[in-house]
């Protein structure tokens, strides 16, 4: 297991602004009346609720850090309506400076998809994650765009041997290695608790998602041999010793090392 790695989600929230912008609604109309329009129409044909993902709007990005100096968490949060760009640009200038391994959990489905296309929207520049070997030979043969290299480790596409139909949810897996799984909320709950001003609580949760594919990434490394078994007990030692740390201040941490038990 080689440092550094970059540990990565995403929430969002439907953009209702470009939604109301592509649909060309009427400036009378509320942004909530929009939405329902567009959810009645979704209904009637049948289709999910699900917003296509140029029109998911990056509200938090949350990462672990870990490299040879030890393992930080930290989340890029979209606090004023307005600091979308900033946060996706703030992302990758991360992944510029430390060309780490990005590890996901879905991240090739659904986390970078949406990074790129709101990344485009906001002229974000990502001249190092866009490489495929056109100023670096090495990243031809392993780059973060590839599905099959490991410069970003999807870990639920590669575990499930890149079928779809053998996907396993987050929670589930977590739970089953005996980490605590998600806390709080679930995706479904992000825009509902956003229209509250529940702004932190959205933070912590993803803060906790990314923190569980952490602990499964550190697991996978141990099953294919990147982690001897006394390095991972001290891996996951740290990361125990980490979240204490934060727990005074952070109570998601406290619940979720309770959880851990």
């Amino acid at each position: 297991m080689s440092w550094p790695v970059l540990v990565f989600d995403i929430e969002s929230i439907p953009d209702v602004a470009g939604l109301r912008f592509l649909r060309g609604a009427a400036l009378d109309v509320s942004d909530t009346d929009v939405y329902a329009a567009w959810l009645a129409e979704r209904k009637e044909k049948g289709q999910t609720d699900f917003m296509p993902l140029h029109l998911q709007r990056v509200l938090v990005i949350s990462a672990v850090f870990r490299n040879a100096e030890g393992l930080r968490i930290h989340s890029f949060v979209d606090k004023d309506d307005q600091s979308e760009g900033r946060i996706i640009q703030t992302f990758f200038n991360t992944v510029e400076k430390h060309t780490p391994q990005l590890v996901s959990w879905n991240g090739g489905g659904f986390d970078l998809p949406v990074l790129h296309y709101r990344g485009l929207k906001h002229g974000v520049v990502a001249d190092k994650y866009w490489d495929m070997g056109e100023d670096d030979r090495e990243f031809k043969w392993n780059n973060f765009i590839s599905r099959y290299h490991m410069r970003h480790l999807d870990l639920m596409d590669l575990l499930a041997l890149y079928q779809p139909k053998n996907n396993a949810p987050l929670d589930a897996m977590a739970k089953l290695c005996g980490f605590p799984g998600k806390l709080g909320m679930d995706g479904s709950a992000v825009y509902p608790a956003y229209l509250e001003g529940k702004l932190d609580d959205i933070r912590r949760y993803c803060e906790t998602d990314v923190m569980n594919t952490y602990l499964l990434y550190c697991r996978f490394q141990k099953m294919r041999g990147g982690l001897l078994e006394k390095e991972y007990e001290q891996e996951i030692a740290q990361v125990k010793d980490t979240l204490g740390q934060l727990a005074p201040k952070e109570t998601h941490w406290e619940e979720f090392l309770r959880a851990w038990g």
